[in-house]
């Protein structure tokens, strides 16, 4: 596989187990040209819409990935030549992923929407999918305690969550859900500073990385609402505090 590999040569060597082809693909198509196929109306037309497809609950636009595609596709009506970083951009806010060349033997190949939220926010950002998330099983007392005594000190800070996140490339990670009462710049310096001096605790070699809670778009997050209770609760803390007891534990949860 050639770093210099177009979208098209790419595409016919993606397969369910190569996560490293599918990868490469992600980083091409970011810089690549799509044709977008539009449903109604006309490139730059206030009625344009592109085409939607539907496959195993998700959503898809399609599109073909060069002229000579278009042509072997027989689409008949309007097209819209776009940017890939663009595209993603407009359609991952809303859940929409794009099918590359649905025409084609085999049937194409599709990018849903946590991977065009990647191509925008930067490849090397956020870690390749499809993600394992589990809760940690790491012993790593003396971090957490640090982490709880800084969060204590740090008023932004409503809640901690934890998360082992293991993406399909790269090496697994400890994941920190913060939920701040807001996301004004002073509140997010202070929490910068809170996990910094927090994060001399952690063994040598464990990578960290956090995440808000905040984002409605990352996998992680979404994780974290449903699935782990927080081991640091400010707002609970201040019930048991006053009397009221708090609708989950606060400290370390016994499920970890």
């Amino acid at each position: 596989m050639s770093a210099g590999e177009s979208v098209e040569q790419l595409l016919r060597q993606v397969s369910p187990s190569r996560y490293d082809v599918y990868e490469a693909l992600l980083h091409t198509l970011a810089e690549a040209r799509l044709w977008m196929l539009l449903w109604n109306g006309q490139a730059g037309s206030p009625d344009a819409q592109y085409g939607n497809m539907e496959v195993a609950g998700h959503g898809y636009a399609p599109c073909v990935t060069s002229a000579q595609e278009l042509a072997a596709s027989g689409w008949n009506r309007a097209h819209e030549v776009i940017g890939g970083r663009e595209i993603a951009a407009a359609l991952y806010p809303d859940r929409w992923g794009i099918w590359l060349n649905p025409h084609s033997p085999g049937g194409g190949v599709g990018v849903p929407w946590l991977d065009l939220r990647r191509i925008v926010s930067g490849l090397d950002r956020l870690p390749a999918g499809p993600l394992r998330i589990s809760e940690p099983s790491l012993e790593l007392s003396q971090f957490y305690a640090l982490l709880i005594h800084n969060a204590h000190r740090t008023p932004a800070v409503r809640s901690l969550r934890r998360a082992w996140v293991q993406p399909a490339l790269g090496s697994p990670y400890l994941a920190i859900g913060l939920d701040l009462y807001d996301t004004g710049q002073p509140s997010v310096d202070s929490v910068r500073l809170m996990m910094q001096q927090s994060i001399g605790a952690v063994p040598e070699g464990l990578p960290v990385s956090s995440v808000a809670m905040s984002d409605d778009h990352d996998p992680v997050t979404m994780w974290l609402r449903a699935r782990a209770r927080p081991f640091f609760d400010r707002d609970a803390h201040a019930g048991a505090v006053h009397g009221v007891a708090p609708g989950y534990g606060y400290g370390y949860p016994r499920a970890y």
